[in-house]
């Protein structure tokens, strides 16, 4: 169903991704050892990941890194490790043996301190011995206090590890070309190569007719009048034309799911908020037209009144 808001696991299900999605799975055919999914929050980045997972046939660990924390600690990213092990039967064989897992039942444990502590190396290693993906949903959560280790460790992987592709996804894309550091002669990952892979919105008539089809999906016949004013309000953003979708068909009332949009998307700028406060003066200066990073350096310096180094401001 076109207007179910949880993310997409069927092709059927995904709707104009089909160049991006051949991409993906072209490059994963051809082994390559990095691949970005780049795009705004509620693209669709996660509906393609999951489709081009499993239409790869290949073994893969998912791992969601969304809730990680700004300071995460060991033992939280090793927890998220361990849960992204978890939901694939056939990847717990593999890990059989290794120093630091421990395998109860479908579920494994991850020894991340102490003597017989597992490396991220060594869990890459490991699967190593059969062709994987490694996909990390939200990749720029992982920046912080553990971030070089991780960047040594995929650095590893890239050049040794022939077997494994690393499947990234990313909604803040400053954070994690920040986070790889592609471009950063101090990164660990600095020269290596990255098949992006970037989610656009959807144009006047794609988002129409992706309206069309779901509301078709469900039997219901809508005004072409309310089918480009949804255009016009959620610019072509599948996620936002999903809930538009969903509500919509129970509603029938365009100004009442507008004004719930409205309050999610105010949610959403506050938690950012939570983050970091810089985050909505740099949303301020990106609305008032400054469409470049010197712009925008400019535009927060002069509403903060003091100057910010590029480092800072990337952070």
């Amino acid at each position: 169903m076109l207007f179910d808001e949880r993310p997409k696991d069927s092709k059927k299900d995904l709707f104009d991704r089909e160049n991006e999605l051949s991409e993906i799975l072209k490059s994963i055919k051809e082994s390559r050892p990095l691949l970005l999914i780049l795009g705004i929050r509620r693209i669709g980045k996660t509906s393609l990941l999951n489709v081009a997972l499993k239409e790869s046939k290949v073994n893969y660990i998912l791992v969601d890194l969304r809730s990680l924390d700004r300071n995460y600690s060991r033992g939280e990213l090793y927890n998220a490790l361990a849960k992204g092990l978890s939901l694939n039967k056939r990847v717990l064989e593999f890990l059989k043996g290794l120093r630091g897992v421990k395998i109860i039942g479908n579920e494994v444990e991850l020894r991340w301190k102490g003597r017989n502590s597992l490396s991220i190396p060594e869990l890459l290693d490991r699967l190593n011995d059969n062709r994987a993906i490694i996909a990390l949903d939200e990749a720029q959560k992982l920046r912080g206090p553990l971030s070089n280790e991780i960047k040594e460790a995929i650095a590893h992987a890239y050049d040794y590890d022939r077997n494994l592709t690393f499947l990234l996804t990313g909604s803040e894309v400053g954070l994690l070309y920040n986070f790889l550091g592609i471009e950063d002669p101090s990164s660990p990952l600095y020269g290596r190569y990255s098949v992006e892979i970037k989610l656009e919105r959807f144009t006047k008539e794609k988002s129409i007719e992706f309206l069309e089809k779901g509301f078709d999906e469900i039997g219901i016949s809508v005004s072409e009048e309310v089918l480009e004013e949804a255009y016009e309000k959620f610019d072509g953003i599948v996620g936002w034309l999903t809930f538009f979708g969903n509500e919509y068909s129970r509603e029938r009332d365009f100004k009442r799911v507008l004004k719930i949009a409205v309050s999610l998307a105010s949610d959403e700028i506050k938690n950012l908020e939570k983050i970091s406060k810089r985050y909505i003066t740099v949303l301020k200066c990106i609305s008032q037209g400054n469409d470049n990073w010197s712009r925008v350096k400019g535009c927060v310096e002069k509403i903060e009144g003091s100057s910010i180094s590029s480092s800072i401001l990337s952070n």
